[in-house]
């Protein structure tokens, strides 16, 4: 029987002998995780189920990262709860300072390898698809649950196959790759699917890239969005990892629910218009747009590809004086790499903030916000009406040269304008 690589992970970890999609069967855990706002409550229905011990402390990470630092006393409150729950039972917790954001972390670190089902206190966990994982975010009620028991409920999901064909263009990167599949599926599209990202283009993405797609297949309403693992994962996993895993990937004749096919060879920079991710323009259709603030960072686009493409818009040039710009790298390591590379120099010579790794500003939590009438860009997930701030502000996402782009034209440019422009 041919089988899509995600009924493969699953199949592989669940008692059934087969599955078809629509099936509901109960799913083992390779790594539950939860941060600052979903661990608490977590932590209150795991108590009410009368469950005092996780079932695997080596299989459990906490990662204090949305309200970094803490914004109030209530936040606060809030990291203090996580960290003493995992030092009390023994799992994993990364602090301000010792970490960055939860799934720039939980890659970086050797955490996810491929095949593995990871279950998140996040809806964004279906990053770690990007490395070959079925990794899924759920509701703080079934994390509880994943934290007693090691296990979830989970409806088998179709598969929708996106191939991505030909080469990008110039200032194209991943995430326009998948704000691509979303205006092709819209925000509703894949729900009860899984995106499974296939073809030339997508073998030649890097785990960076790779991480920009997959974050924001939870956008078009899909479980999770899956790379088949292959030699560029192997790669990355070299050195941060040493447990064992197999490259697999949907078999031969394998039942997709629908195929989309994105040619690489004409695709240009794109932009989310408020205020939805699947609102999606040309760059050329939001040329002029006045922005206000520019937000380069957020748990897939706050990589080193990232910072060094918004360096390469900052170098010699300044932030124009209507707008502000704020640089949040997404882990420490990151932070430390681009300050050995010279990036952070580049970005505060040029006026921009630089941020301690946060999901801060991209959620509304703070380092960021935005006030009424305000019009952003930035390279986060979601653009809804006060998402980061006032519901009266405007956010647009898009990749990180342009981003970096409009910071110092203070409107949406083409990037190779401002790169054509003489340096102030």
């Amino acid at each position: 029987m041919s089988r899509t690589l995600a009924e493969k992970i699953l199949l592989a970890h669940t008692e059934a002998e087969e599955i078809q999609p629509g099936d509901i069967v109960m799913i083992r855990c390779d790594l539950v995780m939860a941060n600052d706002i979903s661990g608490s409550v977590a932590f209150r229905e795991m108590e009410r189920m009368g469950v005092p011990r996780v079932f695997d402390p080596s299989k459990v990470l906490m990662v204090a990262d949305h309200f970094m630092p803490a914004k109030d006393a209530k936040s606060a409150e809030l990291q203090r709860i996580l960290k003493t729950w995992s030092k009390d039972q023994g799992v994993a917790f990364y602090d301000q300072g010792r970490g960055g954001i939860e799934h720039a972390v939980m890659v970086e670190d050797g955490w996810v390898v491929p095949g593995d089902v990871v279950a998140g206190g996040d809806s964004h966990t279906c990053t770690h698809g990007a490395l070959g994982a079925f990794a899924t975010g759920l509701g703080s009620t079934d994390v509880a649950a994943c934290l007693a028991f090691g296990e979830f409920w989970q409806s088998v999901p179709a598969t929708i196959r996106v191939e991505f064909t030909g080469s990008k263009q110039p200032f194209v990167s991943g995430k326009d790759l998948i704000l691509a599949v979303i205006a092709e599926l819209g925000v509703g599209g894949g729900t009860n699917h899984v995106l499974e990202f296939v073809g030339d283009g997508a073998e030649a993405l890097t785990i960076d890239e790779r991480l920009a797609v997959s974050n924001l297949a939870v956008e078009a309403g899909s479980e999770t969005g899956i790379f088949p693992a292959d030699e560029v994962t192997r790669e990355y996993l070299e050195g941060r990892t040493d447990r064992t895993w197999t490259p697999e990937r949907s078999d031969p004749g394998a039942p997709f629910a629908r195929e989309v096919r994105i040619d690489l060879d004409a695709l240009g920079p794109l932009i989310a218009m408020p205020h939805s991710p699947g609102n999606v323009a040309s760059l050329d259709d939001a040329i002029g747009i006045p922005i206000d603030q520019a937000y380069i960072g957020n748990c897939s686009n706050g990589t080193m590809t990232d910072l060094r493409q918004a360096a390469q818009l900052f170098e010699g040039r300044t932030v124009h004086e209507r707008c502000r710009a704020i640089i949040v790298p997404a882990t420490a390591k990151i932070y430390r790499e681009a300050l050995a590379e010279g990036l952070i120099d580049t970005f505060v010579e040029a006026g921009a903030v630089v941020s301690t790794p946060t999901c801060g500003a991209c959620f509304g939590g703070g380092m960021g916000v935005l006030a009424a009438g305000e019009k952003a860009i930035a390279t986060t997930n979601r653009n809804f009406k006060g998402r980061m701030g006032s519901p009266e502000a405007e956010v647009h996402l898009a990749n990180s040269w342009v981003a970096a782009a409009a910071a110092v034209a203070g409107e949406i440019v083409d990037p190779q304008d401002v790169l054509d422009a003489v340096p102030a």
